[in-house]
């Protein structure tokens, strides 16, 4: 009989024997019904205690020779597993998986033969993490692995339904090497696409000023003015030097009806016989363009042998036409002969000396005599 028993019993006797003595207070009994009535209660209260007594257990502990046997330890039912190599959309790029691996017995028939539950369910969850890893690229890693936590966190049976799987703390990550190859990758295949679009839109602006709005001059005209529509005069004033930009684009001469146009350094001689500047096919003596005399410099870029001794007389004081220019220009023409450059100041020494007379040309001005003096600038 337990503690717990004996302090329940003993409070029941005595509520019990405080009741009857109330009653017999209040009913006033007589002695010989005080006798009875203790009898009766000491009767009960045998029965009570004998009543909330429990049985004895003659196979308890404390009737047994040898002591209590420990319990088996409860079955083990996960498997952690790491680095696991899966492979990804992108070939030789692959993941690197690492779980822990749950799983749950089915019951199988009694034939089956024996196996090893945790391989089943490593085998069946690798499988499961392979269909999902092969279709992600590998620098998308952090959204797969997201993706790998909610397919790998639902038991499902492997394909012989031997074994409910599952997976926890999933993690899928790629080696430090190949990460620094993706990153290398990515830069570069931006770098290469800005610059196919700057290539593009470069290629793009050529064809649109060459093809198009300097294909010739009245094309480059009306550019102009839809960019300028409120100066129609100074488009006006500008035709000669369009009509210049649009010939030397498309890499030919300024056209007859423009040549006149075409702006020249202030006190800069036409070519001879020529009114606009041009010899035959705009072109001079050995191939070089008469309008480059117009402008006072030679086929090399260089000033015009005329003009350079026009103001080295002018920086002087000689005038022009004066008797000291003739022997300034054949002292030039001596000292230049001496040293084999008497080609150059031939010119200088006709144009500037009276005493020479001029050569009959080809060239001579219509209009001119035969044997006249070259007009002076």
């Amino acid at each position: 009989m337990s503690s717990g028993h004996k302090t329940m019993s003993g409070f029941c006797t005595v509520l019990l024997g405080l009741v009857l003595v109330l009653v017999g207070l209040v009913l006033h009994w007589p002695v010989w019904a005080w006798a009875v009535v203790a009898l009766l209660f000491t009767a009960a209260a045998l029965v009570l205690s004998r009543l909330a007594t429990p049985a004895v257990d003659p196979l308890s502990q404390e009737f047994t020779a040898e002591p209590d046997r420990p319990t088996d330890p409860p079955e083990r039912r996960e498997q952690t597993v790491t680095d696991v190599v899966l492979p990804s959309a992108a070939e030789d790029y692959d993941f690197r998986f690492s779980a822990t691996v749950r799983w749950w017995p089915q019951e199988l028939p009694k034939d089956s033969p024996p196996f090893s539950p945790a391989g089943v369910a490593v085998s069946a969850v690798l499988e499961r993490a392979r269909a999902v890893t092969e279709t992600w690229q590998p620098h998308r890693g952090s959204l797969a692995q997201h993706r790998l936590v909610g397919e790998l966190a639902v038991m499902l049976p492997d394909p012989c339904g031997r074994v409910l799987a599952m997976a926890e703390n999933v993690t899928l990550t790629l080696t430090e090497a190949d990460a620094v190859r993706l990153r290398k990758l990515a830069t570069v295949r931006k770098d290469e696409i800005l610059w196919s679009h700057e290539r593009r839109y470069e290629r793009d602006r050529r064809e649109y000023l060459g093809k198009d709005v300097l294909h010739d001059t009245g094309s480059a005209v009306v550019w102009w003015l839809a960019k300028n529509d409120d100066q129609i005069r100074k488009t006006v004033d500008d035709l000669g030097v369009l009509a210049q930009l649009s010939a030397a684009a498309n890499n030919r001469d300024v056209p007859e009806r423009y040549a006149a146009l075409v702006p020249r350094p202030t006190g800069a001689p036409e070519a001879e016989g020529q009114p606009n500047g041009y010899g035959h096919n705009g072109n001079g003596h050995n191939g070089v363009p008469q309008f480059s005399r117009a402008f006072g410099v030679d086929g090399t870029g260089a000033p015009a042998p005329v003009d350079a001794f026009e103001r080295l007389l002018a920086a002087m004081g000689v005038p022009a036409g004066h008797a000291d220019s003739g022997v300034l220009a054949r002292a030039l023409y001596e000292g230049a002969a001496q040293v084999g450059r008497e080609e150059a100041s031939e010119d200088l020494r006709r144009r500037f000396d009276p005493a020479v007379a001029p050569e009959p040309s080809s060239s001579t001005v219509p209009g001119e005599e035969d044997g006249a003096d070259a007009p002076e600038v």
